[in-house]
């Protein structure tokens, strides 16, 4: 099989490619390198998740990212510098491509920028999305995987969180935009019979997680005796999910839109066990041997209370089953911190 995966240099993208490649598929990888953190982490990335075995002096991006994409083509794996804003030059590589499904991972990510930046998550979150519906329309590709997010959600009362609970009160851009693809995507399901499962991802870490999430944050100001942004009182809390249970979560909509027709479905991808601000901080700390040195600061506007995923529907479809409880997800994601500082 042919998977095209948009976004597939970043920190679940880079997994999911790793894994498909392993079980012997061909990988289509879409990114464009935004500048929303440092591009080399993204090359690292992509070498890793191609083994392919490349020094990078890291002294140009544009040069950069063109030896990356030369260095790791093979006949199974096609690396393409594209912005899905960019219909013209999504709509080249689909032409170059037999396509069998696409899993669309791509986004401009994170609540608080973008209430500074919301046309640009407008633009690549609604309208870049939609580009690739559009051309799966015109070429014909029937199955379609998006990556939603358990913001759209809010501050939702009702706990846990679950598919048919009303989701129309986001508080952020970013997650007005991720409700918008779901909603824009039923369209394309119902006028053009693409199959569709839509995946409300629950704050997801693990090893290459995006430096920017408290996680990697956190860990990287404690080892450098820094004081970490500690927002509120530490009562909230979050489904973190571990980025190998996310994996098998879209691995398995996968085989799901592969063996059946007429399916359009929203599924909650979490780990269904919630740890708020300081439990999190605490296992940090624990993981590495060190005490943080917290600067306390008020909640900050569009950030949720509280989430928590109801995955019996997730369960049920395509027998998803999280096993990576917070403290061992931890202290995976600990040693390789630790390993890459090395």
């Amino acid at each position: 099989m042919t998977y095209l995966v948009t976004g597939g240099s970043g920190f679940i993208g880079s997994h999911l490619v790793e894994h498909l490649l392993k079980n012997g598929h061909s990988v289509i990888n879409i990114d464009n390198f935004d500048d929303f953190y440092d591009y080399k982490i993204k090359v690292r990335n992509t070498l890793e998740s191609t083994q392919t075995d490349v020094k990078f002096d890291f002294t140009d991006k544009e040069a950069d990212i063109k030896k990356l994409v030369s260095v790791t083509k093979s006949d199974h794996y096609h690396l393409y510098f594209q912005d899905i804003r960019d219909k013209n030059g999504l709509e080249t590589i689909f032409r170059n491509h037999k396509i069998d499904l696409i899993v669309h991972l791509a986004a401009l990510a994170g609540v608080r920028p973008s209430i500074e930046r919301p046309l640009d998550y407008e633009a690549v979150n609604v309208r870049g999305t939609q580009n690739l519906w559009e051309l799966c329309k015109d070429f014909g590709i029937k199955k379609f995987i998006c990556a939603s997010s358990s913001s759209v959600y809010g501050n939702n009362e009702k706990i846990p969180f679950a598919e048919t609970d009303n989701v129309d009160k986001p508080i952020s851009p970013y997650a007005a935009t991720k409700k918008a693809g779901e909603i824009l995507g039923h369209v394309y399901h119902h006028l053009y019979k693409i199959d569709i499962i839509q995946l409300r991802f629950f704050t997801v870490y693990g090893p290459r997680q995006r430096p920017d999430l408290a996680i990697h944050k956190f860990t990287r100001l404690i080892t450098e005796n820094k004081e970490i942004p500690f927002y509120g009182d530490g009562s909230t809390a979050r489904d973190y999910t571990f980025v190998d249970d996310i994996i098998d979560g879209v691995v398995k909509s996968i085989y799901y839109l592969e063996n059946n027709q007429e399916v359009y479905e929203i599924l909650n991808l979490g780990e269904s066990e919630v740890i708020n601000l300081q439990e999190m901080l605490s296992t940090l700390e624990n993981a590495l041997g060190k005490k943080a040195n917290k600067k306390m600061l008020p909640m900050q506007p569009g950030d949720v209370q509280k989430t928590n995923a109801d995955i019996a529907k997730a369960k049920s479809l395509i027998d998803y089953k999280p096993s990576t409880n917070f403290q061992n997800g931890t202290k995976k994601f600990v040693e390789w911190f630790l390993a890459k500082q090395l």
